[in-house]
C-alpha cells in the first residue's frame, strides 16, 4: 500500500511534488493527463488556485478527481477571493471529500492577473489560515465552540521564499507559521542554493519543518525573461538566461537546469516540487536526469 504524503515527509526522503493547474474551462482532462504521466514519480500533486488572479476550474474539484484516480492530491487555497466563512466552508468540504492536504496562502493581488474589476478579499491571510486549520482540527468552529461532529484532520503547510530581500521578515513569518500549525513548507521557485541551505539550516530544520524546495522549468531565455517582470520576487539570474540563450535547444536546456537543480536541492531540502506550466510532460525527463 503506498505511503500518504504525510507519511513520506516523515520517511527518509527525497519527496518530490508537482504542481498541475486546473483548466481554464470545465474540461480536467488535459490536466488529469498531465498528472497521469507522472504517477509513481512524484508523491502528490499540487492544483493551484486561482494562480496569478486568472480564472480556472475550481482547485477542490480537480483534487476530488485526481483523488478519485488513486493521485494524491494537495488543495491550494488562497484568501484573494474567499472571506473567511468561504474558507471554513471549503475546508469542511475538503475534510468531507477525504481531501487531507491543504497549502494554505495569501494570494497573488488581482492587479496579477486579467480582471481589473474583480474585488480582492483577504479577510484572512495564510497565517491566520493556518490558525483556522488548527482550531478545526481541534473541534472548534470560529467561537471556541466544539463541532457538532468533532474535528477535521487536515495536514496543512504553507509557503516561504527563501531568497527573500528582508531575513529577518522571512524568520518571523515562518516562525508564525509554524506556530499556527504549519506541518510542511513549499518554497517559491529557488535559483540559489546557497540560500535554500542557509534557510532550511537555520529557519526550517530548527522548528522541525520539512522543506519542498521549488524547481520551476524554464522554456526559453525569453521566458525566463518575462517570469523575471511579472512573477513576485523571481530571481532568475543572469547566467542562466545566457546559458538557454546560447543553447541550440532551449528546451533541453531548460530540462537539464531543472534536473541539476532537483539533484542538488534534494541533497539540501526534504524534496523538491516541481513547476512546468504547460509542459508537465517534461518533467518525466527532469527526474530521469535528475537519477531520482
Amino acid at each position: 500500500m503506498a505511503i500518504s504524503f504525510e507519511q513520506a515527509l516523515a520517511g527518509p526522503g527525497p519527496v518530490i511534488t508537482a504542481e498541475i493547474t486546473p483548466p481554464l474551462g470545465a474540461d480536467p482532462s488535459r490536466a488529469l493527463a498531465a498528472a497521469e504521466a507522472l504517477r509513481g514519480l512524484v508523491q502528490a500533486f499540487n492544483v493551484t488556485d486561482g494562480s496569478r488572479a486568472v480564472m480556472r476550474m475550481a482547485s477542490i474539484a480537480l483534487c476530488k478527481l485526481l483523488q478519485e484516480r488513486d493521485l494524491e492530491p494537495v488543495l491550494q487555497l488562497g484568501c484573494r477571493d474567499r472571506n473567511r466563512i468561504a474558507l471554513q466552508a471549503d475546508l469542511l468540504g475538503a475534510q468531507a471529500l477525504g481531501l487531507r492536504n491543504v497549502l494554505c496562502l495569501t494570494g497573488d493581488p488581482v492587479r496579477a492577473g486579467n480582471q481589473s474589476k474583480a474585488r480582492p478579499v483577504f479577510d484572512f491571510e495564510s497565517v491566520r489560515l493556518l490558525q483556522q486549520v488548527q482550531a478545526l482540527n481541534l473541534g472548534l468552529d470560529p467561537f471556541g465552540k466544539l463541532l457538532p461532529d468533532g474535528g477535521t484532520n487536515l495536514f496543512a503547510g504553507g509557503a516561504a521564499d527563501p531568497q527573500s530581500s528582508s531575513w529577518s521578515g522571512l524568520k518571523s513569518r515562518v516562525r508564525r507559521k509554524a506556530a499556527a500549525g504549519a506541518r510542511f513548507l513549499q518554497t517559491q521557485m529557488v535559483m540559489d542554493a546557497d540560500a535554500l541551505q542557509r534557510f532550511c539550516l537555520e529557519i526550517a530544520d530548527p522548528l522541525g519543518l520539512p522543506v519542498l524546495a521549488g524547481v520551476f522549468l524554464l522554456k526559453s531565455a525569453k521566458n525566463a525573461d518575462f517570469i523575471n517582470r511579472v512573477v513576485p520576487g523571481a530571481q532568475i539570474p543572469t547566467a542562466l538566461i545566457d546559458r538557454l540563450a546560447g543553447a541550440a535547444d532551449p528546451r533541453e536546456e531548460g530540462i537539464k537546469i531543472a534536473a541539476e537543480q532537483v539533484s542538488r536541492y534534494c541533497k539540501i531540502a526534504k524534496g523538491v516540487h516541481l513547476m512546468a506550466i504547460k509542459a508537465e510532460e517534461s518533467l518525466v525527463q527532469v527526474l530521469s536526469l535528475a537519477e531520482i
